[in-house]
């Protein structure tokens, strides 16, 4: 049975109030999934032509394609810290829902590493191939060729980003982050070193109000939740803040192992996230900062 976001009078006049009136909600949602199907459908066949022409312009169209939909759905988005200018450069990320992918889009020139069945998704699987997302295939017969493949693509100058829990999660915690999908930092590519930027969203306010545990469904997306009645939920919202951090970027051989760099970048993301969440910024660890060379980033790393 799919798990719907929370709706109705069971979560209290309060939660209702804030929510405002369901014809309100259900007005709203239609407006803004009419103006975005539009929008979309207006928008495909250009990046296609510049995907397939090679133009710039296929790096410039999704974040102005992004910045437009989080307007769209009222998604206000404060970036702390910069997009580190580094190459090769392999974002890593927390996540919540579909959403992130917006709201990480419109942080500048980026693309996402997806599981292989996004690809097969209506709808959305060619709108994620259209931003040149690299799908991977989960089984293990296949890690030498997916790291590979993203390897090439890190090495000709693209920006990518990991979601490194595997799977997308309640938005209250981040899950530990798979060690595995950070095989990719084992290879340099070009012979230059892999430079790694952890980064965390965080869904913090609607209509000014902090979003705690009883809002966080309407945002997060995940287990057997259904897709199209989230999605319907969630655009009859109002205005919703999302804060998205840029850490110091580090170089993937000032660790030992990719099971260290796999717990250093949970660390950064997850004392984020715990600061966006409460706005607290006490918890917060200073980020190491980009390391030059594999044997001084061992010896931070040891101190």
């Amino acid at each position: 049975m799919a798990a719907d976001a929370p709706d109705g009078p069971d979560h209290g006049s309060g939660i209702n109030d804030l929510l405002g009136p369901r014809w309100v909600r259900t007005i709203r949602a239609a407006v803004r999934l009419t103006l975005y199907l539009l929008f979309t459908a207006a928008l495909i066949p250009v990046q296609a032509l510049a995907l397939w022409v090679k133009s710039p312009l296929r790096e410039r169209i999704p974040p102005f394609y992004h910045r437009c939909c989080c307007r769209l759905w009222g998604l206000h988005v404060e970036v702390k810290g910069g997009l580190a200018a580094d190459r090769p450069l392999l974002l890593v990320s927390n996540h919540t829902s579909y959403l992130d992918i917006p709201v990480l889009s419109t942080i500048g020139g980026v693309s996402f590493i997806a599981k292989s069945e996004v690809a097969k998704w209506p709808f959305f699987g060619l709108l994620a191939k259209l931003q040149r997302t690299v799908f991977v295939d989960r089984r293990r017969s296949s890690t030498a060729r997916q790291r590979d493949a993203i390897g090439d693509r890190l090495a000709s100058g693209s920006r990518l980003i990991l979601f490194a829990e595997g799977t997308s999660s309640d938005g209250n915690r981040v899950l530990p982050f798979k060690s595995a999908l950070f095989s990719v930092a084992e290879r340099s590519a070009d012979e230059e070193p892999l430079m790694l930027q952890p980064l965390s969203i965080a869904f913090t306010h609607l209509n000014g109000i902090p979003i705690g545990h009883a809002l966080r469904p309407f945002y997060a997306w995940y287990g057997d939740m259904d897709l199209a009645g989230h999605l319907w939920t969630f655009a009859g919202l109002g205005q919703t803040r999302v804060e998205v951090r840029l850490m110091n970027p580090v170089r993937a051989d000032a660790f030992a192992s990719r099971r260290e760099l796999s717990r250093y970048m949970f660390h950064e993301v997850q004392n984020a996230v715990a600061a966006s969440l409460t706005g607290r910024e006490s918890g917060l660890t200073e980020p190491k900062p980009a390391l030059g060379s594999a044997a001084t980033a061992a010896g931070a790393a040891a101190s």
